[in-house]
């Protein structure tokens, strides 16, 4: 079975001990951490914090509270804005992102994790500054890839329909772009799936997916819902998870604690489904054989 994890900052009320003790008391298996939580509140969407009272040895102890109560620590989120177009802004978006990336690498995290980026109130694939906001974030990107060569990490790019790299196809482009195996790819298929079938999204990332988000959409909605209550395939998704990206960590967003276990249970029933899905087409290849 595919282990499921959620991101931490589902529990924002909860401290990391107590969300700790919560998955592992209900069977996931690992967490997508950012600190966002009632005793480390530091995760700012798009932006940055102040980073001075998260030492090496505070990290520690959060991540070791996971780590005690059996779940582990596959990524830390950043989900920073790498295409801010002010010189200084940016240049500090990258020192804090370069920041985490000591606190991962201090903490045997192997992924930090980010989107693209977006100018507040202009989000979205404008003419007039695509391709200079795609050339910034591939710039981006080379510069946190050489820090990740020194840190041995992988740097995991969320591509979205809503950002300039809006599409599996497009994501695979700016990978090669990039140019570094230390550039890497966080799937989440109800962020491609207005653009990109389930197939689609596992042929062209296959190669590059670090890990994977569990989380749905509607093909005309601007935002995302919980497995189930959107427009992705999941028997399918989760088909091509086990042929493609097995053992990738399965990370659960979106969720809270009044959800997350009907939603785990969804996935399960999912996989399920495919196991049984796949098992009759290989019965039936073999009858053709």
């Amino acid at each position: 079975m595919i282990g499921i994890g959620v991101v931490s900052r589902s529990f924002p009320g909860l401290t990391n001990a107590q969300v700790a003790s919560f998955l592992a008391d209900n069977g996931f298996t690992s967490t997508e951490l950012c600190f966002k939580n009632a005793d480390a509140d530091y995760w700012v969407y798009n932006g940055r914090s102040d980073l001075s009272e998260m030492t090496n040895e505070r990290s520690a102890l959060i991540v070791e509270t996971y780590r005690r109560a059996g779940i582990d620590v596959p990524v830390l989120g950043v989900f920073t804005n790498l295409i801010e177009p002010d010189d200084d802004e940016r240049t500090a978006n990258l020192a804090y992102f370069a920041r985490m990336m000591e606190i991962a690498s201090h903490n045997g995290i192997p992924v930090v994790a980010t989107e693209c980026g977006f100018r507040p109130g202009a989000r979205g694939i404008n003419a007039d500054t695509y391709e200079a906001d795609f050339a910034r974030l591939v710039d981006s990107f080379r510069r946190l890839c050489d820090l990740a060569e020194r840190h041995d990490l992988v740097v995991a790019l969320e591509p979205c329909v809503l950002d300039v790299v809006p599409s599996a196809k497009r994501a695979r482009d700016f990978v090669v772009e990039v140019g570094s195996p230390r550039a890497q790819i966080l799937l989440d298929p109800a962020n491609l799936i207005a653009n990109s079938t389930e197939d689609e999204m596992f042929a062209h990332l296959a190669p590059h997916i670090a890990y994977l988000h569990g989380k749905d959409r509607k093909v005309n909605d601007a935002k995302g819902r919980i497995v189930g209550d959107g427009d992705i395939d999941w028997v399918r998704f989760l088909a091509l998870y086990h042929a493609h990206a097995q053992g990738k960590p399965f990370i659960l967003e979106y969720v809270n604690s009044d959800n997350v276990l009907m939603v785990r249970d969804r996935v399960r029933e999912a996989e399920a489904a495919s196991a049984d899905h796949g098992s009759a087409a290989a019965g039936a290849n073999k009858e053709q054989a």
